[in-house]
This record gives C-alpha cells, sequence and structure tokens, in this order.
C-alpha cells in the first residue's frame, strides 16, 4: 500500500493522480449532498445538442461532429461526471503501471504516456459506461411518466433545497424508484418524508413539500 501511495505521488503519475482525486473530491460532495450528478455537465439542448452561435453552416457542420463524437463515447446519454469516472481511473491505473514497467521517474516522459493512455481510457470508459446509458435512459423515461408518483409520499436519501437538488426515494407497485427532488419551501434533510407535487421539465426534478406521515 504504502508502495502504491509513493507511486501515485511520483512526479510521472501526479496528473494523473490529481485527475483521479478531482472525481474522488466530486462525489464525496454528491454523497454529503453539496452537489448533484448533473451539476457538472455538458450545455445541452432539448435534443442533445450543443448551442452554437455564429454561422450555422460552419457552426452546424461542427456541431454535427462533435455531437456524433459524444454519442459514440455515451455522452449525453450519461452525466459528465460519471463518464468522466470511468476515463479517469483506468488512467490512473495505466499512468502507474506504464511508469512502474519502464522505471520512469520523468515528469516529462510520464506526460508523453498520458496521451496514449487518455486515448485508450475514452474507449474503455465508453464500454464501462454502457450499462449505466440502459439506467438513465429507464430514470429519465420514468420522469417523462411523472403522473405516476405525483401525489406519492418520498423518503429523502439526499438533502434538498429550493436551489439544491437531493434525491428521494418512492415506492411504485413495492418497487422502489430513485428521484431527483428540490424543495419547495422547507429544506428537506435525510430521512425526511414528503409529497411529491409536480415535475420541473426545466431541472429535470420532482417538487416536493414537507409531510409527515401520522
Amino acid at each position: 500500500m504504502t508502495e502504491l501511495l509513493q507511486a501515485a505521488i511520483a512526479p510521472p503519475n501526479l496528473v494523473a493522480t490529481g485527475l483521479l482525486v478531482f472525481v474522488l473530491l466530486y462525489w464525496l460532495t454528491v454523497i454529503v449532498g453539496l452537489l448533484d450528478l448533473k451539476t457538472v455537465d455538458l450545455d445541452l439542448d432539448d435534443h442533445g445538442h450543443f448551442h452554437h452561435p455564429g454561422d450555422f453552416h460552419h457552426e452546424a457542420a461542427h456541431g454535427s461532429w462533435l455531437n456524433g463524437a459524444l454519442a459514440f463515447f455515451n455522452l449525453g446519454r450519461i452525466p459528465l461526471m460519471v463518464f468522466l469516472s470511468f476515463v479517469f481511473l483506468p488512467l490512473w491505473v495505466g499512468s502507474i503501471l506504464a511508469n512502474y514497467y519502464t522505471k520512469n521517474t520523468s515528469w516529462l516522459l510520464g506526460m508523453a504516456f498520458l496521451l496514449p493512455l487518455f486515448v485508450g481510457s475514452l474507449f474503455v470508459a465508453k464500454f464501462l459506461t454502457l450499462p449505466f446509458v440502459k439506467l438513465f435512459t429507464a430514470l429519465e423515461k420514468d420522469h417523462d411518466s411523472g403522473a405516476v408518483v405525483i401525489g406519492k409520499v418520498c423518503t429523502v436519501l439526499l438533502p434538498a433545497t429550493l436551489t439544491q437538488l437531493g434525491q428521494a426515494a418512492v415506492r411504485i407497485d413495492g418497487a422502489p424508484l430513485m428521484l431527483n427532488v428540490r424543495s419547495t419551501s422547507t429544506p428537506l434533510t435525510k430521512g425526511d418524508t414528503g409529497l411529491i407535487i409536480d415535475f420541473d421539465a426545466t431541472r429535470r426534478c420532482y417538487l416536493v413539500e414537507p409531510y409527515h406521515v401520522q
């Protein structure tokens, strides 16, 4: 374990380690409720395309190529940080192994290793995130049929306020369903119960008000 820690903070691996620490800190803030999954995400419109001001033909061609690349790597169908997590982890592992087996201690050579490792990690992430595409597609369908859960009582899992998205669980036909939620008034904390009153199509979350089960 000590050797792995020393390798992680060695100059050739510092960049890869920094990227991994970044995603770990992000997930920590998600767990404690300071951020939600889509706080850091791509700026897409309703059809999954980027907004491009300026010359229409030039920007449309550029946008078409870029959207195709994003779709290939499942971006736009899963949150950006989920994808980056699956990129940075194999990138870090690859950097550790590449520098270990080449006995490299040079920061510059370590940086040279990162480019091919990053490209390879993109393809690894594409396949590792395929199950998550199905998961988030199913969640989007559940959101689109929001009438099913409106009026139901939910249990808060991650704190939610008027401006901060949280998460809550609601049971539909006995099966738990995870929802992104936002409080309409009083902040909701973990363990609180709430009543789902509406769906915010703009922020893709449900509006919940405090509700005390008798």
